[in-house]
């Protein structure tokens, strides 16, 4: 049986065999949502793209202990996407797809559009 990612659609194989770090299961979870946060945190500050690194860093250091589940779920969705693609989002480059265009990527560009930001490094 192929199993797809709930937000994005695509088959989770094909998503590890091009190094996409896969969604969190249940097991992986531990049934905390402190846990589920710590990992989320550290997913955001490495993704390996730079400026999507600082951005996404920046977010979940300000935003992750606020977020509910729901919101949870969105930032997951956002850093299962190809870095490029978000970068080109937050850009305002290339169109949000529906699945993505959410309350947590609005405040995502938000922070991007701030005067004299500061990142977390």
């Amino acid at each position: 049986m192929e199993v797809r990612h709930p937000v994005i659609g695509r088959p989770l194989a094909e998503m590890r065999s091009k190094g996409y770090i896969p969604p969190m299961t249940d097991g992986e979870k531990g049934g905390s949502s402190e846990t589920r946060r710590k990992r989320l945190l550290f997913r955001a500050q490495r993704r390996g793209f730079k400026e999507v690194d600082l951005i996404f860093g920046t977010f979940a250091a300000r935003e992750l202990a606020g977020l509910d589940e729901a919101g949870l779920a969105q930032l997951e969705a956002l850093l299962d996407a190809p870095d490029q693609q978000v970068f080109s989002w937050l850009k305002g480059e290339a169109p949000v797809p529906a699945p993505f265009d959410t309350p947590v990527f609005a405040k995502l560009k938000a922070l991007c559009k701030r005067k004299n930001p500061t990142w977390n490094v």
